[in-house]
């Protein structure tokens, strides 16, 4: 699971790279998008291909299975020689073992989760979009539905449904958006959105994947930007105002194509670039090597697990389990009441249990000879000697058929050696798995029992769990439940604190977070009694953003007495602090909305860029004219450049159309040059985004046409357009 999740994040974030560096700034957007989608499924598709072991890069691993030798040595001078010394090891093979796998079932439980968390936010967003749609009062416009919403929410579209407020645009302006949803909606973006969605789902955990769906959103709106512009009916300048118009900070569903602030400076740079040539689509081709050479490097080869040394005897192949094999050398230490024996078969194949000295039978010290270790899984018949509480030797396990036959009654087949020697270092025994299928639990796994077995999960404590009431408790549940010290006391604990309906997984999150009952009545007490977190999850949140009760206290002596868990975790990630909020009171922002403090992080504007526009004269200016200056990246000195040729105290409003007009000080100058001096901002703005430009009057003059007004030659374009 978790190689084919890094794999497919490893393809994803290749393929993002690649796009990034050779095909953004293309304009064949209709290719762009398919690319977008086709790496976007390929990137789940290719991990699970085989690759011709002949076309594979990737090294095989071969095993060489070799005999296990008998005792080379004469018995009589292993015991002549003197023991060394044994260093004690105090964790057995098994438990290493576990723990090796318990982080890997723990990073599988952590990576499920988040794919639960952002699976339901897709569910919440699709059920509010499908809500808005067919709760609100709407009009059909053929196969298309325009739904009428309220607010200062930007336009955007789902499936057939166009979102916008007709009481906010002029009519020209709500023309060219319903124009502009309904390309979405013909050339069906809805689909796009939502794949990525899904991706997102299950790559959740990887930048590069909500980078890929930036990439993806915007081509959509490049897309349809291009096929605005195709039609007669659009000017490419009235069309860029407009969509500054539109442009808003309250960003709709991330399920939804729409119209968006951070997109507005790259759509207009697009509309305006060079249109790509067709020798230039050789970067396309260059994408089919790169994800063969991903498939080459690390698919796993087709032959691999077939390779078989045929000069080997199944009987002389190694019995290994773990690195421990069935026949080796022991070396023991005694301490007290138990013996610690470390087995050795080979260099590197070491593992060390402890025993209870009463469980050897015929053990002697100071002379050589032979004892044994009984279990119902088998016996391991020793042979050695102690000198004092050191000993050392050879060893053999043999199972016991009878056990593999009464485990294979109750349903776990142990019918391999070596497996059964691990049975029998754990000490598991039938009457345990007996003790499990009483308690309900009928589908048992072997590797189920070896760590319930090493950890001691025995009936008083299952049952303890089970009185404690959790719904569905399995026994994969109960392994981290008793790893992790989670008992009835914590159950109870939580439940007290508010969480009647908790299940095992939310249990394990809370408990691998260090959460107890005294941090959730801090958290409620801190949220305003806010209990609406059933599974924990806000909570889970809060701990492992470092969210505290001194953090919330710190925001509500600043007068937010109303933040929602959203907000404060927002603010966490964000860094957002009273500090930082003070220093926006200092110069004169007292009570900025939480969205707004949201956006000034994100778009780094700071009392010092406040300031600079103060310097200028703009003083008071709103929440969101800074953010629209900073977005456009509207300067003073771009302001400084039209005070030189005498435009002072230009407003906001008419500084984002001149911007997004790409009007300039020369550009006026030219038309001064041409005899009207007398130019205001509203003239220059309406003469751009109509195309009467300077070229344009220059020729109009040559046929006779010597207006003294620039409302003129804006009739006269009118006139000629429509001719």
């Amino acid at each position: 699971m978790i190689p084919y999740i890094l794999y497919t994040a490893l393809i994803l974030s290749a393929c993002l790279a690649f796009y990034k560096l050779l095909l953004q700034k293309e304009t064949f957007f209709h290719l762009n998008r398919f690319v977008l989608l086709g790496c976007m499924i390929l990137a789940f598709i290719l991990p699970l291909l085989p690759v011709p072991q002949q076309l594979s890069l990737r090294k095989v691993a071969v095993e060489n299975h070799i005999p296990l030798a008998k005792a080379a040595v004469d018995k009589s001078q292993a015991i002549e020689l003197k023991s060394p010394p044994v260093q004690e090891v105090i964790v057995e093979q098994t438990k290493q073992t576990f723990d090796v796998e318990m982080l890997l079932q723990w990073l599988v439980y952590l990576y499920w989760f988040g794919v639960l968390i952002f699976a339901l936010n897709f569910l919440v967003q699709a059920c509010v979009l499908f809500y808005r749609a067919y709760s609100l009062s709407a009009i059909q416009d053929g196969k298309f539905r325009i739904v009428e919403i309220t607010g200062d929410k930007a336009p955007c579209s789902f499936a057939n449904n166009i979102f916008i407020n007709p009481e906010k645009y002029e009519w020209e302006t709500y023309t060219q958006i319903l124009q502009h949803e309904k390309i979405h909606i013909e050339q069906k973006h809805t689909i796009d959105l939502l794949l990525s969605e899904v991706v997102l789902i299950f790559q959740w955990f990887n930048p590069f994947a909500w980078q890929w769906r930036k990439a993806l959103e915007s081509n959509l709106e490049f897309l349809t930007d291009n096929e605005m512009l195709q039609q007669d009916t659009v000017e490419k300048e009235s069309y860029q105002f407009s969509l500054l118009k539109v442009a808003a900070p309250h960003f709709p569903l991330s399920l939804t194509t729409n119209y968006n602030q951070s997109l507005i400076k790259k759509r207009i740079i697009m509309m305006n670039s060079k249109k790509s040539s067709v020798h230039t689509t050789w970067k396309y081709f260059f994408l089919l090597p790169l994800l063969i050479l991903f498939v080459c490097l690390f698919n796993q080869p087709a032959a691999q697990g077939q390779t078989l040394n045929l000069n080997e005897e199944p009987k002389e192949q190694s019995n290994t389990q773990n690195g421990m094999e069935t026949e080796g050398s022991w070396f023991a230490v005694i301490k007290g009441n138990t013996v610690n024996i470390q087995f050795r078969s080979g260099e590197e194949n070491n593992s060390s249990t402890t025993f209870q000295l009463s469980e050897l039978k015929g053990l002697t010290k100071d002379v050589k000879g032979e004892f044994t270790l009984t279990r119902e899984a088998g016996t391991m018949n020793f042979e050695g000697k102690f000198e004092g509480n050191n000993g050392m030797g050879t060893y053999k396990f043999t199972a016991d058929k009878k056990f593999s036959a009464a485990m294979a009654q109750e349903g776990v087949t142990v019918a391999d050696e070596t497996d059964i020697m691990v049975f029998f270092m754990v000490n598991v025994k039938v009457s345990y798995v007996k003790m499990l299928k009483k308690n309900g639990y009928k589908n048992i796994d072997k590797d189920q029992l070896i760590p319930l077995v090493s950890l001691d999960a025995n009936e008083e404590y299952i049952n303890s769990i089970k009185q404690a009431g959790i719904p569905n408790f399995d026994l994969d549940d109960l392994i981290p439940f008793k790893s992790m010290g989670i008992d009835k006391a914590f159950i109870d604990e939580i439940r007290q604190a508010g969480y009647n309906n908790i299940t095992a997984d939310n249990i394990i999150a809370l408990k691998s977070q260090g959460i107890n009952g005294k941090f959730i009545t801090d958290f409620h007490n801190s949220t305003n009694g806010n209990h609406d977190d059933e599974t924990g999850d806000n909570i889970i949140a809060f701990k492992s953003l470092n969210i505290d009760a001194a953090f919330i206290d710190s925001f509500k002596k600043m007068g937010y007495n109303d933040l929602s868990n959203d907000d404060l975790m927002a603010f966490k990630s964000l860094n957002i602090t009273p500090a930082y909020i003070s220093e926006f009171e200092k110069v004169g922002y007292n009570n900025l909305k939480p969205d707004d403090l949201m956006a000034f992080k994100s778009l780094n504007i700071t009392p010092a860029y406040i300031d600079e526009f103060e310097k200028v004269g703009y003083t008071n200016l709103k929440p969101d004219d800074l953010m629209a200056l900073k977005s456009l990246n509207i300067t003073p000195k771009y302001i400084g450049e039209f005070e030189k040729i005498g435009y002072k105290n230009i407003k906001p409003d008419d500084l984002f159309a001149l911007k997004s007009q790409n009007i300039t000080p020369d550009l006026i100058n030219e038309y001064k040059a041409l005899g009207f001096n007398d130019l205001n901002i509203d003239n220059v703005i309406g003469a751009k985004s109509m195309g009467v430009s300077p070229a344009f009057i220059k020729s109009m003059k040559d046929k006779g046409h010597n207006f003294k007004t620039l409302e003129k030659y804006m009739e006269l374009k009118a006139v000629v357009g429509v001719n």
